[in-house]
């Protein structure tokens, strides 16, 4: 395990939405496409995103113990990345449809 993480829970109904940030050399390593791969495999519904600062932003929803996973896999990503600091953050559920990776 890579990084530092920081995970803000609280207590809701099965379906879980968490808001994750994802810090350090995260942009041009394919993290984006890695990631979207790793939500389909764990059935998870959202979206994940480049930031201008050079961050990835996913919000992510479903199980809680697959989310648990897909935050685990965001602390190391894929082979080129060198992730140092993951903020996940419990928010609303919003029922997404899909995963998709938005430019």
């Amino acid at each position: 395990m890579s990084g530092k993480v920081k995970l803000n829970m609280s207590v809701h109904a099965e379906k879980r939405n968490y808001k994750v940030q994802v810090k350090g050399k995260v942009q041009g390593v394919s993290y984006r496409f890695s990631a979207h791969a790793v939500a389909l495999r764990l059935g998870l519904y959202g979206y994940v995103k480049n930031l201008p600062n050079g961050d990835v932003f996913m919000e992510i929803e479903g199980a809680e113990v697959q989310i648990n996973k897909m935050i685990d896999w965001c602390q190391v990503g894929p082979p080129l990345a060198k992730v140092t600091e993951v903020e996940a953050t419990e928010d609303q559920v919003k029922n997404f449809h899909s995963f998709e990776i938005k430019r």
